[in-house]
Parts: C-alpha cells; structure tokens; sequence
C-alpha cells in the first residue's frame, strides 16, 4: 500500500514545489485547493497526484480530503497564503478572523482528516512565516494569524508526539514569487521608487543580500520526513536568509 502526502495549497507558488518534490519522494500526493483547473494543471505535469478541491475555511473540508485518502499519510503540509493585511490603524476585523481561519483552524481541519492515518514517523507541517516572528507595522494579519498558526504547532505537538507523530513549522522571510513581485511593485508605486530599488531594498534586509525561492521551502518540507528530524519536534526552521535578530 503506498504512503501519501497531503498538500494543502498546492496550485500555489509554494504548495506546487512541496507537491512536486513529496511525488519525487515517492509518496502519493493528496493535492488540495479551492480551484479545480490549477489542481488539474498539476496533475497534468506531476506523476503521483491526486486532485481533491476543497476550502480549508469549512469544516466540509475535513470530510473531502479524508474520503480520498488510501493509506498511511506519511506528511500533512498546511501552506495556504494569506494577505498581509496593513496596519492596526487600518485593518478590519473581519480581515483578521479570517485570516486567523484560514491558517489555524485550517491546520486543525487537516490535521482531524488525517488523523485515522497517521502512524509513528508521520509529520505535520504547517508553513508559517517569519512575520509571526518578526512582526512589521504594515503586515498585522500575516503577522497575527502566523503567530498563532506557530503556537498550535507546539499544541499539536504535545499532543501528537507521544502517538510517535510529530508536528513542525517552517517560517519562510520573502519568498521570491509573483505575489511578492506584485507587492514590491505596489510598494515602489506608493514611495515613488523604481521596483528594482524597492526590490534591492528588501533583499539587502537579509545578511545574504538574498531572497528565499520556493524550491528552498520545499526542501525544508522534505528535510523534515528524515527520521532524524524527530528531534525537531514541535521546532520551527526559519528560512528568513539570517534577517531575524533576536534570540531566539
């Protein structure tokens, strides 16, 4: 019987790379997301994937991931996206909730679909972000709903590490992408800069001058199905290119 790997988020810029290197790994890849043509795109180009369309932000979705499943879930990945939401003088409330929907009980909504199959060695994952971490005035809901999403992570682990199942977090800084093209390049507009300054500006923030590419955060996943990584139970790896300061 083959083992499987749940992606939730996986027509994304960070989720199609997770999905991709979870297939080449050998594990049948449970590809969740809310659009069926992306998931098909996928399926199209990726041996080992199984399309499931579901939305995180209902608990219906618990119920259409676990009816696809066939076999022992060797890794749970949880890395919908969400916006950055702006400022406390200007966020609403209502951004917050949801965000804070998507990206917790989200987790939770994957995690009680899978729970029937996971066995000793099993992981769930859940990619958070350095703003959790590291928070800035104009990203409040990332900031809000990732540092919330990194406490559940060692909630579940205590409660799932004892089963020989454990739970990590994976906090990216900027992740070079299209929607962070689109935010440079929105940002350059409202400074009156040129999009090539704003986009040196953010990379110079990081000690390596760099930004971190979704190929990197699907090797932190794939890292992670090492038996060794049991160690880092409950652990969070910060792909941030060395920009956080503070210790820990």
């Amino acid at each position: 019987m083959s083992e499987w790997a749940v992606v939730v988020g996986a027509s994304g810029a960070l989720g199609r790379p997770i999905a991709r290197r979870l297939a080449g790994r050998g594990l049948t890849v449970l590809a969740v997301s809310r659009t069926a043509e992306t998931l098909a795109e996928l399926a199209d180009t990726v041996p080992g994937i199984v399309p499931c369309v579901a939305d995180l932000r209902s608990d219906a979705a618990s119920e259409s991931i676990a009816a696809e499943l066939g076999g022992r879930v060797r890794v749970a990945v949880h890395v919908a996206g969400i916006p950055l939401g702006g400022t406390v003088d200007d966020v609403t409330t209502d951004a917050v909730s949801a965000a804070i929907d998507l990206k917790v009980n989200g987790m939770l909504r994957l995690v009680r679909a899978v729970d029937s199959h996971l066995e000793r060695g099993s992981r769930l994952i859940a990619v958070t972000g350095n703003l959790g971490y590291d928070p800035i005035p104009e990203a409040v809901t990332a900031g809000v709903a990732n540092a919330a999403l990194a406490n559940l992570v060692r909630q579940l682990s205590r409660a799932y590490s004892p089963r020989g199942v454990t739970c990590h977090a994976i906090a990216p800084g900027p992740v070079d992408t299209d929607r962070l093209r689109a935010l440079v390049a929105d940002m350059a507009r409202v400074q009156h800069l040129d999009e090539e300054v704003m986009l040196e500006r953010l990379q110079s923030a990081a000690p390596t001058g760099e930004l971190a590419m979704p190929e990197q955060v699907a090797w932190a996943v794939s890292l992670l199905l090492d038996p060794e990584a049991t160690a880092l139970a409950g652990s969070t790896l910060l792909l941030d290119m060395g920009r956080r300061t503070a210790i820990p």
